[in-house]
């Protein structure tokens, strides 16, 4: 929790001197030691006890000065003086979809805007159309972004929702190792976006046990507020690394237990479905059970309760009510994609553009989760706010992978790019260039706010170039910061399936994209699905179970993943569709 934390401390740092118009070389070295302290997994305060963050890349003698007068005090000098060259809720602007620490430097000098209620005023006004750099249409677009984070409170990132669940779950566990525990809702089936967090608690016959469970969770030191507790039932508000969260903790008897875990996983219209089976066969179906009469027939273990319905199992990703109630009834469900059939990663950054490592650490992360190859797909060179490759790096990176392909043994590097989409739909590099490369992802980071007819022909006319296989983060979307792109994602799925070309689905949880439906839409056209971490350390390699699990909510298969193929299989792919 301490480095998620002081990861945000750096990044609001670069954030106010940005607005403040400071010096960039200093902006860019805390934006990158906030991303690196939170890309890594060891406990800051040990490794500072022990002398090795001294030695890790990217962190100086000064920011380490400033780590350590963190982790003795709980803060840093530096951060409160910026916070006090600045109102109090400028920084709030920085939440809204479409602008960022330049839009707010503008607003707050030439308007005086500190607060978003203060940037509505000004749109209403008209003042920040009339605003140099902004203009009607921009203004527009924040109004959007301004509704949309309004309308986004109290939704968070599945990676959100699991810290506040792991939180949670170790006090539980600690509290008694005799306690079944785990999470129910939305984040058990793997939802894009998370509400409530729901633990299930299972208890075998304890007097009196139920209610001290709850009182000690309602108790803990991590609860901000408590909102009910009664029981059987606790619901309050934690504290994370990075938001309020709000957890419910129900405690069910071990022989209800299966029955309660699969009603409170939900989703509704999925048990709206087998309470009406329940009902045409003469049974009751609860949280407390399965009933014919007043006998329960099943409740302590989930899948009784699906066999008893004549039903095949339902794994959680798939309860939606789209489809896989029927599918069950007829022994039909798909055998879903798992991690065991990954054999690689389609998207990751090094240190030769924006990420923070070099090709050999990536490769050998990699390695030790069992991957037989990876891909390296740095940005190009329209991209610079990344530190795009220009065509001559781009080359000389392909010559470095293939030669540390010579030394490497049971991984293979495959050389790729992350070429962007040019306004007109034509892409950064030519076509000598990437027919040098293994794999080839193209995507648009730049005039995401164009009209609908615009970016659709943009990612169109790319699936058409023979040397672009795959199509990454489709939409664009991030969560709670960016709306996806107006884009006809039925028209880039059937152009997908068209020319030959995979759909990304991007595993960091900041995107998740393409979403769910989407996927299933893609595999029943016949579209191939690359997961990508879109890693820029070794940290974020296992973000791969997000994607996994979005591919698997639209019912991919192995033989739907590009990440199941050998790489032998994956050149086949690739050069199906080339000259």
């Amino acid at each position: 929790m301490k480095n998620a934390v002081l990861s945000d401390v750096f990044g609001r740092m670069a954030d106010i001197m940005e607005i403040l118009g400071e010096d960039r070389f200093r902006i860019n070295s805390y934006r990158k030691v906030s991303r690196i302290i939170g890309d890594i997994p060891a406990d800051i305060e040990l490794l500072l006890e022990t002398g090795r963050l001294a030695d890790t890349p990217g962190i100086g003698k000064s920011s380490l000065a400033k780590i350590k007068e963190f982790v003795e005090t709980g803060s840093i000098t530096a951060h409160q003086d910026l916070l006090a060259k600045i109102p109090p809720n400028l920084l709030d602007l920085l939440q809204i979809p479409g602008i960022g620490p330049k839009g707010v430097k503008a607003v707050y000098d030439k308007l005086n805007v500190t607060s978003i209620a203060d940037l509505k005023d000004a749109i209403e006004t008209g003042s920040l159309a009339q605003l140099p750099g902004f203009g009607e249409k921009k203004a527009a677009g924040i109004a959007r972004g301004i509704a949309f984070l309004e309308k986004s409170t109290g939704r968070i990132r599945i990676d959100q929702a699991l810290e506040a669940a792991g939180i949670v779950g170790a006090m539980l566990r600690s509290y008694s190792e005799l306690l079944t525990i785990q999470t129910a809702g939305s984040l058990r089936r793997r939802a894009e976006t998370i509400g409530d967090v729901d633990i299930l608690v299972g208890i075998a016959g304890q007097e009196n046990a139920s209610k001290r469970i709850i009182e000690a969770f309602t108790k803990a030191a991590f609860v901000k507020e408590v909102l009910a507790s009664g029981s059987t039932k606790g619901s309050v508000i934690i504290e994370t690394s990075t938001c309020d969260v709000q957890v419910d903790v129900r405690v069910v008897p071990e022989e209800s237990f299966g029955a309660a875990w699969q009603y409170f996983t939900g989703s509704k219209a999925h048990n709206v479905r087998l309470r009406e089976i329940a009902v045409k066969a003469k049974l009751k179906l609860n949280e407390y059970g399965l009933f014919k009469g007043d006998k329960m027939i099943a409740g302590v273990d989930e899948r009784q309760i699906y066999k008893k319905l004549d039903l095949d199992y339902i794994l959680p990703v798939l309860r939606e009510d789209r489809g896989e109630i029927e599918a069950a009834k007829n022994h039909s469900l798909p055998k879903l994609i798992e991690f065991a059939d990954i054999k690689g990663d389609f998207h990751m950054h090094t240190v030769a553009s924006d990420g923070d490592c070099e090709i050999e650490e990536l490769a050998e992360t990699a390695a030790d989760l069992g991957y037989k190859y990876i891909c390296i797909t740095d940005h190009s060179h329209s991209l610079a706010i990344a530190n795009g490759l220009s065509p001559k790096k781009l080359a000389r990176q392909i010559d470095q992978i293939r030669r540390i392909n010579e030394k490497l043994k049971g991984i293979t590097v495959l050389a790729g790019t992350e070429v962007d989409i040019l306004s007109d739909g034509s892409i950064d590099f030519d076509n000598e260039l990437l027919a040098d490369l293994d794999f080839v992802i193209a995507s648009i980071h730049l005039g995401q706010s164009g009209a609908r007819e615009e970016i659709t022909m943009r990612t169109l006319k790319a699936m058409d170039n023979p040397y672009v296989n795959c199509i990454a983060h489709p939409t664009g979307r991030l969560f709670g910061r960016r709306e996806p792109m107006d884009i006809d994602i039925a028209a880039v799925v059937a152009h997908a399936a068209q020319t030959h070309t995979a759909l990304e689905v991007n595993a960091n949880p900041w995107r998740l994209d393409l979403k769910d439906t989407h996927c299933k839409m893609a595999i029943e056209a016949g579209v191939k699905l690359a997961i990508g971490t879109d890693a820029h350390s070794t940290v974020a390699l296992g973000l791969m179970g997000f994607g996994l699990a979005t591919a698997a909510r639209g019912w991919a298969t192995k033989a739907d993943i590009l990440n199941s193929f050998t790489v032998t299989q994956i050149r086949k792919f690739v050069n199906k569709k080339r000259p």
